[in-house]
């Protein structure tokens, strides 16, 4: 990894973000479990995501299937045969490594030096993770943990039809887990077994010019978000898939990629599955699930376009795309890390996060902590902040001096810290610290938890 990943694996881990799975037993590959700041960050791509797609628009609605589902859902959509990948395995330590990963194979030839790596002809290896249901053991029965959450979605579709008033075009957002068992897990949390996904199943009327143009919608609008949630444009990009490199359902698909440390990699893909799904599902299960279109008077099966992102790879992206370092000089009140009276300036590690994604909103300070007047008004204006929902959560810290809970802050991404100092007492006024510019102000807190909820909206 470069050591750009180095620093962000290492801020993941101490600030608790995100930490090996199983740690303490050695760990486990391809698995990561999130800490406290860890979980608040997903549960922000979550709700910014839930909110987009299904809160601001009338033709979509939200769902949750099962993980596990009857094994013969797996073989009806052709997962069973088809979702694969190329597997070779070196000679000399049989190693096995995806065909298609040409740096990982590079790295591979070059750790045994003077010997020359052979590698056996191309395999395609099953992805999904296999699961044993029954409790008598030579009759229990073999099923899938989902490699993906489209399924569940499909399978459903006569019963949401049928319980609710939608008509075409509609979609159906689902947030969920999904497994696969990937033979090369790696750059930290990008390549994972157990990961979550966050997907719009949206159906169209199956003509190629109605799938075109909502294809094209949908490209743009899950561009623009990751856009308005602060990543940076021009680390972003299209690509489409090649016709040898479409998955078995596409007609069509194109990838959002990032510009990380490791290379350009897909963490989202929009694709065109047609009626692949339903044709199958409706094929297998000997189901009706066509579509009535009253103005038409016609049944068909619709098509769809996908949006499939990975709720890991978007964080992981994020934190990327946040850090920053910058050098500052002391701020008032803070002690220098630099020595007295030297011109140095003092090294700052901020996330840049989206006040959105932020994992805390607000921080607030006692100026000091061995005063109880002041730690006391601190715990008021606290209370008084988490009274508001969308101020939530709020971080307290007493430790230190107030320079170093600055930096603390900054390095986790909270926007906004206020802090209560003497003249507090006096006026009840507070100082707001801007994250990003360092800048400080005073204001009333009678004021503050509007001023507050205002920023946080921009």
């Amino acid at each position: 990894m470069s050591n750009l990943m180095d620093k962000i694996v290492s801020l993941a881990k101490r600030r608790g973000f995100i930490y090996p799975g199983s740690e303490i037993y050695g760990g486990l590959a391809g698995t990561w479990d999130y800490g406290p700041l860890g979980v608040e960050l997903k549960n922000n791509i979550r709700k910014a995501f839930w909110q987009s797609i299904v809160y601001e628009r009338k033709d979509v609605v939200g769902f949750d299937a099962a993980i596990l589902m009857n094994p013969k859902v797996w073989e009806a959509s052709g997962h069973v045969q088809a979702f694969t990948d190329p597997l070779v395995e070196c000679k000399i330590c049989h190693q096995r490594l995806r065909a298609d990963q040409e740096d990982e194979i590079k790295d591979h030839e070059k750790s045994h030096k003077g010997q020359k790596v052979t590698w056996t002809e191309r395999k395609k290896f099953n992805l999904l993770v296999e699961a044993k249901l029954g409790v008598v053991e030579d009759e229990r029965t073999k099923v899938y943990l989902r490699g993906e959450i489209t399924q569940g979605v499909h399978v459903n579709f006569k019963n949401i039809l049928d319980s609710t008033r939608l008509s075409i075009p509609f979609g159906i957002a689902q947030i969920g887990k999904a497994f696969r068992n990937e033979i090369t897990p790696g750059n930290f949390t990008f390549r994972s077994r157990e990961f979550e996904q966050m997907e719009l199943q949206y159906y169209v009327r199956s003509e190629e010019s109605e799938s075109k143009k909502w294809y094209e919608y949908w490209k743009q609008q899950r561009m623009d978000w990751y856009v308005n949630l602060g990543m940076t444009r021009k680390k972003l990009r299209f690509r489409q898939h090649e016709e040898s490199e479409r998955a078995h359902y596409a007609r069509d698909a194109w990838d959002i990629e990032y510009d990380s440390p490791f290379g350009w990699k897909e963490f989202e893909g929009i694709h065109n599955r047609g009626d692949w799904d339903l044709s199958r599902h409706q094929k297998h299960s000997g189901v009706d699930l066509t579509y009535f279109d009253q103005e038409s008077n016609k049944h068909y099966l619709p098509w769809i376009i996908e949006t499939s992102g990975g709720v890991d790879r978007a964080a992981l992206f994020f934190l990327i795309d946040a850090y920053t370092e910058e050098s500052t000089r002391s701020e008032p009140g803070s002690r220098s890390y630099s020595e007295p009276g030297s011109e140095d300036s003092a090294k700052r590690i901020v996330l840049k996060l989206h006040p959105k994604l932020a994992p805390y909103k607000v921080a607030v300070f006692p100026l000091l902590a061995n005063k109880p007047d002041l730690v006391q008004k601190a715990r008021s204006v606290y209370q008084l902040l988490t009274t508001n929902y969308q101020l939530l959560p709020v971080a307290w810290d007493d430790r230190g001096n107030i320079g170093k809970r600055y930096y603390s802050q900054d390095e986790i991404g909270t926007p906004y810290c206020v802090t209560i100092d003497f003249q507090t007492l006096d006026d009840d006024t507070v100082t707001i610290r801007d994250r990003d510019t360092t800048k400080q102000e005073r204001v009333k807190i009678e004021e503050l938890t509007d001023i507050l909820e205002s920023r946080l909206q921009r």
